[in-house]
Order: C-alpha cells, then structure tokens, then sequence
C-alpha cells in the first residue's frame, strides 16, 4: 500500500527556511536526510520524496460557485503549509507511521527541540480502489 507523508509546518518555518533568500539548508540535518533517504530507499520503503518551494513561488486554482479563480503566492490565510512530502510503500498504516516517526525523528535529533512540524500520514487509493474498477497495468 502506498502512503503520502506531508510534512506541515507553519508559516514561520517556512519563512525561516526561505533558500532563495540566501538562508542554506543546516548542513549537518541534509546529510542525515541524504542517508536516512538512501536508507528507506535501499529497503523499498520510499517511493518519492521532495520538498517545496516556498509559498510566495506558488499558486491556487480555486472553484467555488460555479466559477474558477487562481490566485498567485504567498497565501496571507495560510497558518500551515505542506513544505515536503514523501510517497512511502508500507504494509500497513502502523509501518507507515513506523516510518515517519524515523524521519521526524531525525529532524528532532539534528535540528534540536526548537524544530517545529508535523508529519501527517495517509493511505493513498489505488486504481483498483476505483468504484468503476480500473486495474493495475
């Protein structure tokens, strides 16, 4: 079963971590992320991973009311923002969480108790899942 993990943090995060304004990554946090990646990867565990650009880089495509609106970032409502994902392969909804607690883990172990995310887990359907009964290719 496929699972997307969405790291969620808030907007002061984000901003902290604005790369395109000359703030680097911590060094120390993506090499543990290089091989922590390298890791799940090598057992089949992890499917993707990346992170986001910051909010002010992206865009909205909004319906409501029978019309279509897109509205360029930052998003002012925005308390939370989705800042990565990972699509991990797991057998049940505990390994999946098994495995996100690893990666926050390893924010909280590199980044120390100033770290501030949250990781949510869900299960992604699969085209067998579809009431119309698509299948696998």
């Amino acid at each position: 079963m496929k699972y997307l993990a969405m790291v969620i943090i808030d907007r002061d995060s984000e901003e902290a971590r604005n790369y395109e304004k000359g703030t680097p990554p911590d060094p120390k946090f993506m090499e543990a992320m290089g091989r922590h990646v390298e890791e799940i990867t090598r057992r089949g565990a992890l499917v993707a991973t990346a992170g986001l650009h910051p909010l002010a880089n992206g865009a909205r495509v909004r319906v409501a009311g029978g019309k279509m609106t897109v509205t360029d970032g930052p998003f002012i409502e925005s308390k939370e923002i989705v800042g990565g994902y990972a699509i991990l392969e797991a057998k049940s909804k505990e390994e999946a969480v098994e495995l996100g607690r690893a990666f926050m883990g390893l924010h909280l172990e590199v980044l120390g108790a100033s770290y501030q995310g949250t990781l949510e887990v869900r299960q992604m359907f699969d085209p067998s899942d579809a009431p119309c009964g698509v299948s696998k290719s």
